[in-house]
């Protein structure tokens, strides 16, 4: 959404990543306008360091504002409406990287590699305390459109102390996400200078210049405060550059239909419960205490949700490097692996619809800027092989209950 003075602060841009959780808490927000009463009290808990992310945001949109303006000045000296401005220009989003700029063809793109990362931290301290994270699992995939993932990285890492005070709340935080444990891990932990190194060795093969990532953009900030903190205690120089994954996927639309999804779409697109209990997501502590919040099953979401939306686009025939497998011993029982939370009603997907998904587009979208080839109801989400009956866990017992009762009558 453009400013109405034709510039953007570093607030707007804070304001406007927060757009998705505030919608969450289920605020009236349907714009950065909306939202910005919502954020004084969270941007001034934001320390100098987390604010200048968001102040280099909005220099480099002014900076391609003022280039864009440029161009247009010079075009209008000899035709009032440029062929050169026809097309739709970019939103206001931070570029990818400089692999993008590379992208000559639709080959190039499937081909291209790119590594997804998540780093857990035993909760988060206030911005004055200048341990702001305990770093104590990390996650990693290479993945590119044409293979799918590639490779994982996992480990469990070694965190330091928590400072004083504070050991309460990081376990507590730990406890309501991932549930590892700040001490007596039955586990073994790896030190900051194996992960880092072992990391970098990792995403070497395909890149020998500075490693970049890509990462949901409210992880952003923590990621990269983790890399600076592990490369700063061991003195290994890696200056990662952690890129939203957000702006990825805008970036793959507009390279093929010149168009693109709104970022906000794209973000609650992303945020799905479709895989959250697939086969090989999870590391294999999370898989056997059940627990959904893992770095590596955050990571391998990102792919399939891409893989999911962007396979099609490109021509790419999805595998099982793609997408999970899913579960063919069905029965009777309820699909456990896949919980659909819509007690209204229920839907029984054919084989023959494996070819139904749903892409990163708003509604209004849907039609113009990526047309199906078939229709599927809004709140249903539908299984890409096989058949499945998807049912809310609720909805079940109510049908079983309101079966067994006019059986009841019946007799």
């Amino acid at each position: 959404m453009p400013h109405r003075r034709g510039s953007a602060s570093a607030y707007y841009f804070f304001a406007r990543e927060q757009l998705p959780e505030l919608r969450r808490r289920g605020l009236p927000v349907s714009c950065v306008a909306d939202a910005i009463p919502y954020c004084s009290q969270e941007w001034a808990s934001l320390n100098e360091e987390e604010k200048m992310i968001y102040m280099e945001m909005a220099r480099k949109w002014k900076e391609k504002k003022h280039s864009q303006k440029t161009v247009k000045e010079v075009c209008n000296l000899d035709h009032p409406v440029p062929d050169c401005l026809t097309t739709k220009m970019g939103s206001v989003t931070s570029p990818p990287d400089a692999s993008a700029m590379s992208w000559k063809n639709d080959q190039a793109v499937i081909a291209n590699i790119f590594y997804f990362l998540n780093i857990y931290s035993h909760g988060k301290m206030p911005s004055h305390c200048e341990q702001r994270f305990l770093p104590c699992e990390i996650g990693c995939v290479k993945y590119s459109l044409q293979d799918g993932i590639m490779d994982h990285f996992h480990h469990f890492i070694d965190p330091e102390v928590p400072p004083r005070g504070f050991r309460y709340h990081c376990q507590a935080a730990s406890d309501a996400t991932h549930k590892i444990p700040i001490s007596g891990f039955n586990l073994s932990r790896t030190g900051y200078a194996v992960v880092l190194r072992e990391l970098l060795e990792f995403i070497r093969p395909a890149s020998g210049g500075r490693p970049c990532f890509y990462c949901r953009s409210n992880d952003r900030f923590q990621i990269s405060w983790c890399l600076n903190r592990m490369a700063s205690v061991t003195g290994i120089e890696s200056h990662p550059e952690v890129l939203a994954v957000e702006d990825l996927v805008i970036e793959l639309y507009r390279k093929k239909y010149q168009k693109e999804p709104s970022k906000t779409w794209v973000s609650r697109e992303m945020d799905v419960f479709l895989w959250d209990f697939s086969s090989n997501t999870r590391c294999k502590w999370h898989e056997e205490n059940d627990i959904v919040c893992c770095a590596l099953a955050s990571c391998k979401k990102i792919a399939y949700c891409i893989s999911k939306s962007l396979a099609n686009v490109y021509g790419v025939s999805l595998t099982a490097a793609h997408l999970p497998l899913q579960d063919s011993d069905y029965g009777e029982s309820t699909n456990t692996k896949m919980v659909i939370l819509d007690a209204r009603r229920f839907q029984k997907v054919e084989a023959g619809d494996s070819g139904c998904v749903r892409r990163f587009a708003s509604p209004s979208q849907d039609q113009e800027f990526v047309p199906s080839n078939c229709d599927s109801p809004r709140g249903v989400k539908t299984s890409l092989s096989g058949t499945s009956i998807m049912r809310g866990r609720g909805i079940i017992r109510l049908l079983r209950s309101a079966s067994d009762l006019s059986k009841s009558f019946s007799n």
